[in-house]
């Protein structure tokens, strides 16, 4: 089999329109300057777009994968890969990966490109992707994401989890440790000692509160600390992990470079990792085993591509991860994103739990007339 093409659409829905970018905005109260994001109100609002890499063969075998390449970094791939084999997965990344410098490109930019051949992979197989990997688990645990809010809005967006069937909850919090710790106790005292709590400050301490807020974390048993100082500071995370017993994951900005990432775990700059398959299958699955050699966990985060099938597949491959990172406000809310561009079996959320389908590769089952006619640019 041989690659024959390498096409990268771009989808828009004229019928839903959103804003685009995000302003810098300094969070007031502390001592330090410290900034969050918002959206720009002011902004005109412009018809949603998505693109998605399409990888052909000459047997008919297509993979399919969203993503955010662009039509230069498509152009790379198709130049090197149009004649190659998809059995050669491995070989391309390790071309891609080292040779990444010598194209400009960032890292992690050709993650769409290994997981169409996952995909071409499965398919050609009859296989599932986790089942060519190797499956740990039927179904994955779920965590609900909420937004920065105050202490009846967690209690809320808890109880709206609760009734999806999920058992854990991750705060996203920019009002700094002195202000936190009051709302993670709580939280605590009203949702029980057997609920699991996470809470990702994003950077929004400096070492002294992380070290404050994750003592008071240890004693409320937390499952993990996450992205509590800009990930620059490495030497200070260095001296987090060695003061703390909770586990500190420090990599999400990172997650993209693998050889970074590696160094942080071996550094002992962080004690869990963060992936994405945005940034391809093999990647995780690479990280994954980096950090199950050394006794620790890799998280995904958000929902990954296609909707969460992506994930659903890895999550239940990896022994060494704990949860599937969820946002949405229903248990369908991940089909009805993936039904906006032709994806018609994006998982649900059951009994607080996500699993992959089990058709061939993914598994993405598509509405192919109407993926076809939001295509608006073809490179």
């Amino acid at each position: 089999m041989k690659i024959t093409e390498v096409k990268l659409l771009v989808l828009e829905d004229p019928s839903r329109k959103g804003r685009v970018g995000h302003s810098i905005t300094r969070v007031e109260g502390l001592r330090r300057i410290q900034y969050t994001h918002q959206g720009r109100p002011n902004q005109e609002l412009r018809p949603v777009r998505q693109s998605f890499l399409e990888v052909h063969t000459d047997e008919g075998i297509v993979g399919r994968s969203d993503t955010s390449m662009t039509p230069y970094q498509a152009d790379i791939v198709r130049y090197h890969a149009v004649g190659r084999s998809p059995w050669e997965r491995e070989g391309l990344f390790q071309q891609f990966w080292k040779g990444t410098r010598w194209v400009y490109q960032p890292p992690g930019w050709f993650g769409a490109f290994d997981n169409c051949l996952w995909d071409i992979l499965g398919k050609a197989a009859g296989l599932p992707v986790y089942a060519l990997v190797g499956r740990v688990r039927p179904r994955l645990p779920a965590y609900l994401t909420g937004g920065d809010t105050d202490i009846e809005g967690y209690l809320k967006a808890i109880e709206t989890g609760k009734e999806m069937g999920i058992g854990a909850y991750k705060f996203h919090t920019y009002k700094g440790g002195k202000a936190d710790i009051p709302i993670y106790r709580a939280v605590r005292d009203a949702v029980g000692p057997d609920y699991d709590l996470i809470t990702d400050p994003v950077c929004s301490y400096d070492l002294r509160e992380a070290i404050e807020v994750g003592r008071v974390l240890e004693e409320l048993d937390f499952v993990w600390l996450e992205e509590p100082m800009h990930e620059q500071k490495m030497n200070q995370y260095q001296e987090l992990c060695r003061a703390l017993t909770i586990p500190v994951m420090g990599t999400e900005m990172l997650m993209h470079d693998i050889g970074l990432t590696a160094q942080w775990l071996i550094q002992g700059a962080t004690d869990r990792l963060r992936g994405n398959a945005r940034h391809g299958a093999t990647q995780v699955l690479k990280l994954a085993h980096l950090a199950e050699l050394h006794g620790a966990n890799i998280e995904l985060n958000g929902g990954g591509a296609l909707d969460g099938l992506v994930h659903a597949h890895l999550g239940c491959c990896i022994d060494n991860t704990d949860f599937y990172e969820f946002f949405g406000a229903t248990a369908d809310s991940l089909r009805q994103t993936g039904a906006q561009w032709g994806l018609l079996n994006a998982p649900l959320i059951e009994e607080g739990h996500i699993a992959p389908p089990d058709g061939p590769g993914w598994g993405a089952e598509w509405d192919e007339e109407k993926f076809g006619s939001l295509v608006v640019e073809e490179h």
